[in-house]
């Protein structure tokens, strides 16, 4: 029974991520931050839809931070100096089919607050 609910709701995810995607893509003016959130640890990414390349990254399991609001805080922190690094001020925010709340909604006023336009 287990299994058939991890199912459901990754199959819900899938499912709001697709409807996410269809009104979002990035150029490289204006790329689009995807994020992936595990249990564990929190990832993004900068990427142009228009050539497929991933701009910036950054790996919240390297950086030593867990998946929690304020690591998504510090993690979005050192992400900003990235895109700042790549003069990248104003991005499109792609929350993957997550709701807008708790790890996801810290990292992106954590972008926020570090001078990132979303």
């Amino acid at each position: 029974m287990r299994a058939n609910i991890l199912k459901r709701k990754l199959a819900l995810r899938v499912k709001r991520k697709r409807r996410v995607r269809a009104d979002i893509s990035g150029t490289v003016a204006r790329p689009r931050i995807s994020l992936f959130k595990s249990n564990r640890y929190l990832y993004a990414q900068a990427i142009d839809d228009v050539t497929g390349v991933t701009l910036a990254s950054v790996d919240g399991k390297k950086l030593g931070f867990n998946s929690s609001k304020a690591a998504a805080t510090e993690v979005a922190k050192a992400f900003a100096d990235t895109l700042k690094a790549k003069n990248l001020t104003q991005v499109v925010y792609d929350r993957n089919g997550y709701l807008y709340h708790g790890v996801v909604a810290a990292f992106a006023d954590g972008l926020r607050a570090n001078g990132i336009v979303l």
